[in-house]
């Protein structure tokens, strides 16, 4: 599934692309996606507002409520962030 980066530039990726480049914000390697790590994610990404959106994309993705975004919850925020200019098709 193509994701458009449309925030920083007109490149084409695939989801798992997007979810890697994700994943390489796991700061201390613990295969999760954290509160800051989201939000330092989403600044990388040339996101305003990345507190707010990492906070936004906890309470809607995080389905077990632990704090953290894990493999299995990644999809989830990835069509969340859709909302936010990343178009997946």
């Amino acid at each position: 599934m193509p994701v458009y980066l449309s925030r920083t530039a007109n490149f084409l990726l695939t989801e798992e692309q997007l979810k890697g480049l994700l994943k390489r914000y796991d700061i201390n390697g613990d295969g999760r996606l954290s509160k800051k790590e989201l939000q330092v994610a989403f600044r990388g990404l040339g996101l305003n507002f990345s507190g707010f959106r990492a906070r936004r994309a906890l309470q809607h993705a995080d389905a077990d409520n632990d704090g953290f975004i894990t493999d299995e919850e990644m999809k989830e925020l990835i069509t969340y962030a859709a909302k936010w200019g990343f178009t997946v098709n």
